[in-house]
């Protein structure tokens, strides 16, 4: 037999790669010897593409086809080997089968906060993350630059460095954007974007590309977020007043070292000095007594009539009452009506409505 032949049927004759796996990047074939039959039939699929790595040279990059391994189309690896046409001897060379589909939900984030200024807040502690996609987008670079001669390349060994190089863009582009913090969510779309394009120069370099890089979350510290949320829910109630009140008592009522942040201690300290001047006034003075407390209301129900500048007004309720006395409007000799009642009667001789009124002290004694 002859030596040709002999050869030609030790050989495999196809080379090709079908991947199961989800975060393969690079396969290489493996043959004893990296010995291929010239001749031999090369199938690259889509989503894939073919490197021929000889004697650690790239000599040729095959996209998606069926090819037979021949002078005509490997050019480079025919120079390489000073063939003549027309030999068909096995020829020694690596063949790597390298995936060029987009590899999806990668994450990235930051791991120590990123410090900005915001206009409203100062300077704020924020972190971010997200996730991405890669895909290759220029084999030859990607195996002479990233892969080497690793025989089984995933993308695990490689997103570790494009989250460095994402992460070192969105520290620049959150603390150069100027945008608020409190705006930021209604923003992510324009600086993952900006951050795509920034870090597009990089990872070329790399032969790959980030088609989509989405930001998830920017968020805040945990105690000015807690702020934030306080600040919110008296915003609901409508009375900053009470609001500045409730936060002092909460930041003079905490025991040394929960106050949380800087911030929040920082409020707290100043709602604290001022609600201190309100309740004593000047340094040194004695804290004024506090008021006495208002009457207690009647129980409420009963619909009441007064009699008012020669007319009738009602209904009202005993809270509605309680408010014109206040207010220096219903007298104890105002005349009161309701149902069950035989007539109008002066409204501190209502049992119901006595309440109302500061008891009178009694007459003095006679020689007082």
């Amino acid at each position: 037999m002859p030596i040709f032949d002999f050869l030609g049927g030790e050989f495999i004759d196809v080379i090709h790669w079908v991947d199961d796996t989800r975060d393969t990047m690079v396969w290489r074939f493996e043959r004893h010897g990296h010995a291929i039959k010239y001749g031999a039939k090369l199938t690259v699929r889509e989503g894939q593409s073919a490197v021929f790595i000889h004697e650690g040279q790239l000599a040729d990059v095959f996209g998606p086809g069926l090819y037979m391994l021949e002078t005509n189309n490997l050019p480079v690896l025919t120079t390489l080997q000073h063939w003549d046409h027309g030999f068909r001897s096995p020829f020694k060379s690596e063949v790597y089968f390298v995936a060029t589909t987009r590899f999806n939900d990668l994450k990235w984030g930051t791991k120590n906060p990123i410090i900005c200024r915001d206009a409203e807040f100062g300077p704020v502690r924020l972190r971010a993350f997200g996730t991405y996609s890669m895909r290759v987008t220029d084999p030859g670079r990607f195996m002479t630059e990233i892969v080497g001669t690793d025989g089984e390349f995933t993308s695990d060994e490689i997103s570790f460095q494009i989250r460095n190089v994402i992460v070192q863009e969105m520290t620049r582009v959150l603390a150069g954007s100027g945008i608020p913090v409190l705006d930021m969510a209604a923003n992510t779309a324009d600086l993952g974007r900006m951050v795509a394009e920034a870090i597009a120069p990089t990872v070329a370099a790399y032969g790959l590309a980030i088609p989509e890089l989405y930001i998830e979350n920017i968020s805040l510290p945990e105690e000015v977020e807690k702020a934030l949320d306080k600040r919110t829910s008296m915003g609901i109630v409508g009375d900053l007043h009470r609001y500045t009140q409730f936060s002092a008592a909460e930041a003079l009522a905490a025991p040394e070292g929960a106050a949380g942040s800087g911030l929040a201690a920082g409020m707290g300290a100043a709602m604290g000095l001022g609600m201190a001047q309100r309740m004593q006034g000047p340094w040194g003075a004695a804290p004024a007594a506090a008021p006495p407390p208002p009457p207690p209301l009647p129980p409420a129900g009963v619909a009441w009539h007064v009699a008012a500048n020669g007319a009738p007004e009602g209904p009202l309720t005993e809270a509605d009452l309680a408010r014109r006395v206040a207010a220096g409007q219903l007298r104890r000799d105002t005349l009161v009506w309701s149902a069950g009642m035989a007539g109008w009667t002066p409204a501190s001789e209502v049992p119901a409505l006595a309440a109302l009124f500061a008891p009178l002290p009694p007459p003095l004694p006679p020689g007082a």
